[in-house]
């Protein structure tokens, strides 16, 4: 077996550092025109435009999801080990899914559940998602960039009216650009109805009257010398106000979209997937999608005690939406060219611990990728019978990430540099080479 590898006005908003900004598209094309030649000469690549990542924040078991196993029970007593759920057939023969997705289970042509990721940080939510969003360990002397950051800097937006990188959920360093700098992070918003706060000029302030603000303010601004952060803060407010108006704000519009369509997406958390198709439409490279803010069980995905006895509200919204989202980017023919990718921390053991709920497990857990072109086939990997040790094709969060740049024409072998130092984009992350078209 191979060893797994180890709200606000908009000057509030430019005062938080990188969040202010968004990756640029590159000014002449070049390195958006290597990404594409590299991907029609290396058939090891993909040619995937877009990638929407769905962050499932807390954990999700995947014993509970996409690796389903026995059924256990959790008021026996002793309790019994096993999946909270009856697991059901999918459309690929021999692959179940909980009984709980039953609209991504007959949507397994397009889609393939990586049953077998794992890590070895400790099992502690900071750290796991930092890994799990950064492929590496925390380090103190080196902020790296998050993989949203990587795919902007890499590819840069597809329209360069919209930003490279969107996040629809809270920041945090480990969602940054880290070392990459302030041109590489993401816009965000919480608000899917109103897009990102500070971006809508007031009434009272017209185009010309900003034009103008704006022609006083850059002498100064043009002062900032080279690398320093008076510099990152310059590009930043101009990136800021350069999006700021109707052409940028129109995408976040869902009401443009029809009655039956937004139903099809159900609830708070399928109006954010359908903005992020939207963004897709618009030329966003990347956009991550938070799941859990309403945290509808109690807990999200962090399962302990009463959070695992309504998991199910979960597990039936992520099917909702995600399926829906699929089907949706399918019609507009969209799907090839839009990688889905799930992130969450780490997995959940198969035993319960003594409120009923479930521990934390990085050493095997389930993430799915979708759509983007690739070879799906339902899962991938092979699992122990309670979803506990790997048995076939263990995928490093480094693999996982390889798996993700080179769907998107992006060599997973390609180096950044912090000051002088050359890092590569992964920690000797292989891609899943069978998925890859």
């Amino acid at each position: 077996m191979k060893t797994p590898r180890h709200h606000s006005s908009r000057r509030d908003f430019l005062k938080t550092t990188a969040l202010g900004a968004t990756a640029l598209a590159t000014s002449d094309g070049i390195a958006s025109e290597l990404i594409a030649s590299a991907a029609a000469t290396n058939p090891a690549l993909g040619k995937a435009e877009h990638c929407i990542f769905i962050w499932l924040g807390g954990g999700m078991a995947q014993i509970d999801t996409f690796d389903p196993k026995r059924k256990g029970d959790s008021s026996a007593s002793p309790k019994k080990s096993g999946s909270e759920y009856e697991s059901i057939d999918t459309a690929t023969p021999g692959v179940k899914f909980c009984e709980h997705l039953p609209r991504l289970g007959g949507l397994t042509d397009h889609l393939t559940a990586v049953r077998t990721i794992n890590h070895h940080v400790i099992d502690e939510h900071a750290f796991a998602t930092n890994m799990v969003h950064t492929g590496r360990m925390i380090s103190g002397s080196i902020t790296y960039p998050s993989i949203g950051s990587i795919v902007a800097h890499a590819r840069g937006a597809a329209n360069p009216s919209v930003p490279a990188y969107m996040l629809i959920g809270y920041p945090n360093v480990s969602r940054g650009p880290g070392f990459l700098g302030a041109k590489d992070s993401f816009v965000y918003l919480t608000d899917t109805e109103n897009g990102p706060a500070g971006f809508s000029r007031p009434d009272d302030v017209s185009p010309s009257r900003a034009e103008k603000r704006q022609a006083l303010l850059d002498p100064l601004m043009d002062r900032a010398q080279g690398d320093s952060l008076v510099s990152s803060y310059r590009d930043a407010q101009r990136e800021a106000l350069r999006l700021a108006g109707p052409d940028f704000m129109r995408h976040f519009n869902l009401s443009d979209e029809s009655p039956e369509l937004r139903n099809l997406y159900g609830n708070e958390f399928g109006q954010r997937c359908l903005l992020s198709r939207r963004l897709v439409q618009a030329g966003v490279r990347f956009i991550e999608v938070s799941h859990n803010l309403n945290f509808m069980n109690g807990t999200g995905w962090d399962t302990h005690k009463g959070g695992q006895k309504n998991q199910h509200l979960l597990i039936e919204e992520l099917d909702i939406a995600m399926s829906a989202l699929i089907t949706d980017l399918r019609s507009k023919r969209l799907l090839d060219k839009t990688l889905i990718a799930f992130g969450t921390e780490f997995g959940r053991p198969a035993s319960y611990d003594s409120d009923g709920g479930r521990g934390h497990q990085g050493s095997c857990f389930s993430l799915v990728l979708a759509g983007g072109g690739l070879n799906h086939c339902g899962a991938y990997g092979v699992t122990d019978d309670l979803s506990k040790e790997i048995l076939e094709n263990p995928v490093s969060i480094p693999d996982f990430h390889a798996t993700i740049h080179a769907t998107l024409g992006i060599d997973p072998a390609m180096e950044l540099h912090d000051g002088s130092r050359p890092v590569p984009i992964t920690d000797g992350g292989t891609p899943i080479s069978s998925l890859i078209a």
